[in-house]
């Protein structure tokens, strides 16, 4: 079986003066144009293809890279907006259609927007859509607290940032920890710090207990070493003059600091910390 929206590997079986004709093991067949065609390839061997649908709706393969699969997220530019929808750059020849009933909002031309790609069953298309929510579930959650998980940013609320919890859930980091730079699909390292009533996630950029301290005590040795052996930050420093030079809260960056001064990494000045170790 060839699967449409995702990479293959297939078998070339075929050579016609328009491209290679590719096979998979039950002799299913999909073209790939000589534009995409390297040199020095050989009648059985196998390729490694990513397999859309063309403007006749046809499956047709592709050695450029895509920058979305099926049934996968990421964040896409709009290069046209038509009477049907917009249309999004994803990497390879054929723009990916996203329908009006798919926007969350009406797109533009020129900006970008986190979607979406599913195959759609009436049109047997990809289609793409920014209706994000209505793709991901928490009513089965495949992780527990304490886990460690990859985050797509989604969305700003008034409580905090929505994120996208391994492609699959609905997460929330709140406001007060989130110290990141914000655009939707940029991809970061959290934690489930809880999962409340129905199923909601509660996300962290940290761990938990002691464990947190050590890789932001870390960061603070990294920043002092980029600032000469100085950094004018103390425990009376404001959370968010803190924020904004290690990007941490100031209750983290109080325990880190209290654990590089107990191994004498540091000196607590009046102005300031200063490093007293390279190790």
């Amino acid at each position: 079986m060839i699967n449409i929206g995702q990479y293959n590997t297939l078998t070339i079986a075929k050579d016609l003066d328009f491209g290679l004709i590719l096979n998979d093991s039950e002799n299913n067949e999909v073209l790939l144009p000589r534009k995409y065609i390297r040199a020095g390839y050989e009648i059985g061997e196998e390729l490694s293809v990513f397999v859309y649908k063309d403007n006749e709706n046809r499956p047709i393969a592709t050695t450029q890279t895509p920058a979305i699969q099926l049934n996968d997220f990421a964040l896409l530019r709009v290069s046209d907006v038509t009477e049907h929808g917009a249309f999004l750059d994803w990497g390879i020849a054929k723009e990916l259609f996203v329908p009006f009933q798919e926007q969350s909002k009406k797109m533009e031309i020129g900006r970008s927007y986190l979607v979406f790609m599913y195959l759609d069953e009436k049109t047997d298309r990809l289609v793409g859509s920014s209706t994000i929510g209505r793709f991901l579930e928490n009513e089965v959650l495949r992780v527990a607290e304490g886990d460690e998980v990859e985050l797509m940013l989604w969305e700003k609320t008034d409580l905090g940032v929505n994120v996208i919890v391994n492609r699959i859930h609905k997460g929330l980091i709140y406001e007060n920890d989130f110290y990141e730079k914000f655009y939707p699909g940029k991809v970061l390292k959290g934690y489930v710090r809880k999962i409340r009533e129905g199923n909601k996630l509660d996300i962290s950029l940290q761990k938990f207990g002691y464990d947190k301290v050590e890789p932001n005590a870390q960061k603070i040795l990294q920043k002092l070493k980029e600032n000469k052996g100085f950094l004018p930050l103390t425990d009376k420093s404001p959370p968010e003059a803190v924020a904004a030079e290690l990007q941490m809260s100031k209750k983290l960056f109080k325990k880190a600091i209290g654990s590089l001064y107990k191994d004498r990494k540091i000196l607590l000045e009046a102005k300031g910390i200063r490093l007293l170790s390279e190790e």
